[in-house]
């Protein structure tokens, strides 16, 4: 549990996909449906994080501010989808969320950490950049934003040491 944020770091199953289903929505234009996470839980090496608020007290419906949705193999791991309710941002989820799923990723033996981000996503960019993520590549026009596309930049960390986990 965490002062800082309110909320408790745990796994998550399928039987949360309805609840990471619903805060990708939030998150994301291009939202996944509860049964997109169930087939990517279901994958080797996939798994998932949630952060669950303090103030849940047990409530298995309540809203969540945030998840991390990952996989892990053959000493690679990649971040799937991360998001953080945009009324929860600021209070160090996504931070914490990364952490976790950094140690996770490493736990399963994974010595790097990829994620891809769109370019005009800087506060996302910024918390990457504190945990030692460098640019590998770029896949232009990737994203869409109504009529505009967005390119996407590829990530990497290596693991282990990560920076900004404290």
């Amino acid at each position: 549990m965490s002062a800082e944020s309110g909320a408790e770091i745990r796994p998550a199953g399928k039987e949360a996909a309805e609840r990471l289903a619903a805060l990708h929505a939030l998150c994301f234009a291009e939202a996944w449906d509860a049964s997109s996470i169930i087939r990517l839980l279901a994958m080797p090496g996939a798994f998932a994080l949630m952060a669950v608020p303090s103030t849940a007290d047990g409530d298995p419906d309540a809203p969540l501010p945030g998840f991390v949705l990952a996989r892990a193999g053959g000493g690679e791991a990649e971040i799937l989808t991360i998001g953080v309710d945009p009324a929860a941002r600021g209070r160090g989820i996504g931070r914490r969320l990364l952490a976790a799923a950094a140690a996770t990723a490493l736990a399963a033996g994974a010595d790097s950490l990829f994620l891809e981000v769109a370019e005009d996503n800087e506060e996302a960019l910024r918390l990457y950049e504190r945990f030692g993520f460098y640019l590998v590549g770029i896949r232009p026009a990737y994203y869409a934003r109504g009529p505009v596309r967005i390119a996407a930049r590829t990530l990497r960390c290596d693991l282990p040491p990560l920076r900004g986990l404290s």
